[in-house]
């Protein structure tokens, strides 16, 4: 690993000089927000893919994050790469289209059940009620669990972004990017709508959100703290997920609504 004042010059040596020996040493410096960055938007790799598959994606983002980085900028080079190997994962999980139809229209209906015993209980329902109403064993349940969370990946990522699906760029890189007023603002209004729909989940599920997000906590870890199965968190995370997008989908903000002041 190269200090800092190493790092500063490799940065003059590619981007001045175009050394290429300066670039690969920079790749390597910056080689672990791949594995980093790769396994906070994806908790398990998805049929048909390895984690090897993910990297790759990941690398690519990582490469074109050094290419495309400009030092005098005031954004730093870690916040700028996390956002573009993201997106880079996020365009190849997309173009995968590794959910089938079938098992999107029974995301859509575990969604319609969560919504419904919500409202007959009043509290969040159980993973026992809930595999329950939808008929099915807790075992088939948990493993729906698994497939919503990865479909959440990209749907929550679509509503921070006004639902736009075939935006290439995601949320984080068009932040760590932006420059002018108008997406200062925009990144304001998408931090307060993510806030507030996080205030608004039960006190355990904001906790694991907290701690797995915004501590860098691992499941395992966040079960000892909270003194449940590391299944149990996960379980917890995905259906935090789940109410995110309930909230977010219905408020992301819409630029054209955005007024400055």
């Amino acid at each position: 690993m190269m200090d800092a004042f190493q790092t500063q010059e490799a940065w003059k040596q590619f981007k001045i000089y175009g050394e290429s020996s300066a670039r690969e040493q920079l790749i390597r410096q910056y080689a672990h927000l791949v594995k980093l960055t790769v396994g906070r938007i994806v908790p398990y790799p998805p049929n048909g893919m390895e984690w090897e598959d993910l990297y790759s994606y990941g690398v690519m983002g990582l490469i074109r994050a050094v290419d495309m980085y400009d030092p005098t900028r005031n954004v730093k080079f870690e916040t700028y790469a996390i956002a573009l190997i993201r997106g880079a994962v996020l365009e190849a999980l997309r173009s995968e289209d590794w959910v089938p139809r079938s098992a999107r229209d029974k995301l859509r209906q575990l969604e319609r059940t969560w919504v419904r015993l919500e409202a007959s209980l009043g509290r969040p329902p159980t993973d026992e009620e809930t595999a329950d109403a939808l008929g099915i064993s807790i075992d088939e349940y948990r493993q729906l669990l698994i497939d919503y969370a990865r479909t959440n990946t990209l749907s929550l990522e679509s509503c921070l972004i006004n639902g736009d699906e075939e935006e290439n760029n995601s949320l984080l890189e068009s932040l760590a990017t932006a420059e002018d007023p108008y997406e200062e603002l925009l990144e304001r209004e998408q931090t307060r709508a993510l806030t507030q729909a996080i205030e608004s989940l039960a006190d355990r599920e904001r906790m694991v959100i907290q701690l797995y997000y915004y501590e860098g906590l691992t499941f395992k870890e966040i079960g000892q703290v909270l003194n449940i199965s590391e299944s149990r968190v996960y379980q917890i995370h995905t259906r935090a997920l789940a109410r995110l997008r309930e909230q977010l989908c219905g408020t992301a903000a819409d630029p054209s609504t955005l007024e400055a002041g």
